[in-house]
């Protein structure tokens, strides 16, 4: 694999200017910066963390909120924010359920309210108004008019849901530990590394613990086994529905996934992808595609990579979320912080 100078070269003979980190915000050196959402009525991003959650100006990084359990969320760590279309904000915690915010007033969900679960991963909303929760025992949809809460759990291809996306076809599309699972309305239809989601073993590392099937103690998302890399090809981090029709699931050890609604291709450090654990997925204005690995963050345009890391000016390797702001910089959420990068 090439370095980031080699790559960001690459991309300049190819007549591509290469993408930089501009800005860092950091949150301290022990949190971790879980999830990014922006809102572009507000002119903000949203920066869910281990300490609670940040709404950021986008214009000038400045620090609007900071918003805790003193404030009404309901648990520091906060694993998702998801917006809706009536404004409202969702921060998905880790055991402490979903919290909705919207113009200083709070409201929080537990499973006595419907919630499948107190530990919230994902959110995603249909055309239709339908508001998807990924959780670690399910998802659940709430009707935008009525808030009825309906969960699914045994027609997923396993419970635990870390990814939701919906597609131009409104299709709900889902990431979990066990490989995709998708919704049409109708049906029910999934995936899993034998139908070639995730790329194959090469590095013979060991296969992860996490399978689904233990307790909730063996779920940290930790992706090494006393220092070494693992690998599980059915745990998806990640799944995004692109422009063109085509989905994209990021793996734990088997790279980044794309599935053409007939087969699934996939893409690995081989190919040029910083690192093969796929924490985050997006896709900016011009159609590029950004991944959030364990070594950095990657930018692939279709034929050409380039990777930035820690020595490009992130603050760590692992990059848990990506988000594309309306002005077209792309901003990585890493432990430590948050990097902007001019593409």
């Amino acid at each position: 694999m090439f370095a980031a100078a080699a790559l960001a070269a690459s991309a300049l003979a190819w007549g591509q200017p290469a993408a930089r980190v501009k800005d860092v915000y950091e949150v301290g050196p022990t949190v971790y910066v879980r999830a990014l959402a922006v809102e572009p009525a507000r002119g903000a991003i949203w920066v869910g963390t281990s300490a609670g959650v940040h709404e950021v100006d986008l214009a000038d990084g400045r620090l609007r909120n900071t918003f805790t359990r003193k404030d009404g969320l309901a648990n520091e760590y906060v694993f998702a924010v998801g917006l809706d279309r009536d404004g409202h904000k969702w921060f998905g915690t880790n055991a402490g359920g979903v919290s909705r915010y919207k113009d200083g007033a709070w409201k929080t969900f537990f499973p006595m309210h419907g919630l499948a679960d107190y530990w919230v991963y994902s959110f995603a909303q249909q055309r239709n108004g339908d508001f998807w929760i990924g959780t670690w025992a399910g998802v659940n949809k709430v009707a935008p008019k009525t808030g009825r809460f309906t969960t699914y759990v045994k027609e997923l291809v396993n419970e635990w849901v870390y990814g939701i996306s919906v597609d131009a076809r409104d299709r709900v599309w889902f990431g979990t530990e066990g490989g995709v699972s998708m919704y049409d309305g109708k049906r029910w239809v999934a995936w899993t590394h034998k139908d070639g989601l995730g790329a194959p073993n090469t590095d013979n590392l060991p296969f992860s613990a996490n399978t689904g099937l233990g307790t909730r103690t063996r779920h940290d998302l930790s992706v090494a086994a006393e220092g070494q890399s693992t690998y599980n090809p059915n745990y998806v981090f990640a799944i995004l529905a692109a422009r063109d029709g085509s989905i994209w699931a990021g793996t734990w050890g088997g790279g980044v996934a794309r599935f053409d609604g007939k087969t699934w291709h996939n893409l690995t450090r081989a190919d040029g992808l910083a690192g093969n654990i796929v924490y985050s997925l997006a896709q900016d204005r011009a159609g590029v595609f950004w991944f959030g690995t364990d070594r950095g963050v990657s930018r692939y345009d279709g034929q050409r990579w380039q990777t930035l890391g820690v020595s490009d000016g992130l603050l760590d390797s692992n990059v848990y979320a990506i988000a594309v702001a309306p002005d077209g910089d792309i901003w990585a959420g890493t432990r430590k912080g948050v990097a902007r990068i001019a593409p």
